[in-house]
């Protein structure tokens, strides 16, 4: 017997949540078989000593903020050294196909450019759902999911504008999430805190999901957080979408904030748990584990701030007017201006600024806050982000560690302060919540990051380790892995996880990128041979 990579003396966690057991790990081509005892008769062309190591199957991101950095940067190595090997895009309602007109995936970039970055793509032209998936395909480091968001599909039908779609522009939308997932996408994402896709009420999102629960996709959510208590009525919101459509609703990032008035996590938890043992509910959702959010600046801004698209925003952004009202409806988004460290800018002048709190910049030139922010986004065209203290650090661990829950590093890859989360999400699990806190069991924290997400989507040959499946694998040393990544210095790579494969072709091998660009686009309902 023959093969071209053989991983033995490792304990194999396979992804199911089971006990690991040990076992060689053969690589043939892109798949992978499971050889159990002696192996000594086994021929390859490299052999991988990962005695004292796990072995188990490349983890799936499930909130990644990727579809444009990763096309500027493929090696991706804040993620792929962290043994993510697959990556769900398109989330937050926030996707980038399809759009017919250059110009208005341009204002898209643009008014995203603080969550997702605004990277030097000249060189790559598309704008259906086939053109955009094409430029992943061996051109990038990792597998790419890419689900589709409701802004670009409201911007095709509806426009920018803050208002009630009609039943013919519904039934454009309903066309387009239809004709997007016959593609290869894998569901309707939504991001209801961000416009357009914000302003769509719950009946258009009904809609909408009933087109894509009929292709058997998901319906992955970050929830309306303004809505009615701002506490339970967000997630209320989301199930009955799930509900009246029959869409499987998947909430992201769910936690308690850390403004703890708003409620308990109990009640949260409870809330979801009911709808899924007592009604049924095919629900799920993903957590990261840290106490940093982070997203783009403008999303402290008032929702009519960008009714009309990114000129409308740039415009208020200069109004006199505008500036004073939004004085009086700004807030802090977590605790205080405090605890909101910015990041991501371009022009010399503000480089200054990185790291440092709204409160902290707003004292150094003088200026109110929501005028701080507001000139930065002027002179920064859009593209600031920042990180907050926003979750709850006494309860953090009940989400991270439910069984309902998976991992999503919602990591943003731009700027010189990310949150820590951007490189140490997945190992801080394995170090903290596994092996210093024991909050779970290393087998069921593998299966979050492995299987559980393969089946959410209803990836085939993903997220396990058995005869036959993709060789996505990773090795780490269960005692040793451990991520540096600070909020003061983020951007280390974490230790302890010296190989990583994507599709067979090792692109982390003894703790060093190897350049390999091994990904591709995983389109749903297709092979990915």
């Amino acid at each position: 017997m023959s093969v071209d990579l053989l991983i033995l003396g490792g304990m194999v966690i396979d992804g199911t949540g089971s006990p690991g057991f040990y076992a060689a790990v053969a690589v043939e081509g892109e798949t992978l078989r499971i050889l159990r005892g002696d192996v000594s008769h086994v021929e390859a062309t490299r052999r991988i000593d990962a005695t004292g190591h796990v072995v188990c199957p490349g983890f799936i991101d499930f909130h990644a903020h990727s579809g444009l950095m990763i096309l500027a940067e493929p090696r991706h190595e804040p993620k792929v050294r962290q043994g993510v090997t697959t990556e769900v895009i398109g989330i937050d309602g926030c996707s980038y196909a399809p759009f017919h007109d250059p110009e208005d995936l341009q204002r898209f970039i643009d008014l995203n450019s603080g969550l997702d970055g605004r990277p030097d793509l000249a060189h790559k032209k598309w704008s259906t759902v086939p053109q955009y998936l094409a430029l992943f395909d061996q051109q990038v480091a990792v597998n790419i999911c890419y689900i589709l968001g409701n802004s670009p599909v409201r911007v095709a039908a509806v426009g920018w504008d803050d208002r009630p779609a009609t039943p013919d522009e519904i039934a454009n939308m309903r066309s387009i999430v239809r004709e997007s997932m016959e593609e290869g996408a894998w569901g309707l994402s939504t991001g209801l805190d961000y416009p357009p896709g914000g302003y769509a009420d719950t009946a258009e999102l009904i809609e909408l999901s009933t087109e894509a629960a009929r292709l058997g996709g998901i319906y992955h959510t970050h929830v309306r957080y303004g809505l009615g208590d701002k506490y339970l009525d967000p997630f209320r919101e989301a199930l009955e979408i799930g509900r009246k459509s029959g869409v499987p609703p998947h909430i992201t990032h769910f936690y308690q904030s850390a403004i703890t008035g708003r409620g308990g996590a109990n009640a949260l938890l409870a809330l979801v748990e009911d709808a899924r043992d007592k009604e049924h509910l095919d629900v799920t959702f993903d957590s990261y584990p840290y106490v940093y959010g982070s997203t783009r600046l403008s999303i402290v801004l008032p929702g009519w701030t960008q009714d009309g698209g990114p000129d409308t925003l740039r415009r208020a952004l200069r109004s006199p007017d505008a500036r004073t009202r939004m004085r009086n409806e700004v807030a802090p988004r977590g605790v205080s201006w405090h605890e909101m460290w910015l990041t991501y800018f371009r022009t010399p002048q503000n480089h200054r600024f990185e790291g440092h709190t709204v409160a902290e910049v707003a004292e150094l030139t003088g200026k109110d806050p929501v005028d701080a922010i507001c000139d930065l986004l002027i002179e920064e065209d859009l593209q600031v982000s920042f990180v907050s203290a926003g979750l709850n650090a006494l309860t953090l661990s009940k989400f991270v560690s439910h069984p309902m829950s998976m991992v999503g590093s919602d990591a943003l890859l731009i700027g010189n302060f990310p949150s820590p989360r951007t490189y140490g999400c997945f190992p801080v699990i394995l170090s903290e919540y596994v092996r210093g806190e024991h909050s779970m069991a290393l087998p069921q924290a593998i299966r979050k990051m492995t299987s559980f997400p393969a089946q959410r989507l209803g990836l085939p040959d993903r997220g396990l380790l058995r005869d036959g499946m993709k060789a996505d694998v990773v090795v780490f040393d269960p005692d040793g892995i451990r991520t540096p990544a600070t909020r003061h210095q983020p951007k280390q790579f974490p230790i302890g996880l010296p190989y990583v494969l994507v599709n067979g072709q090792l692109v982390v091998d003894r703790c060093e990128h190897t350049g390999i660009l091994a990904g591709r686009a995983l389109r749903r309902g297709r092979s990915h041979t």
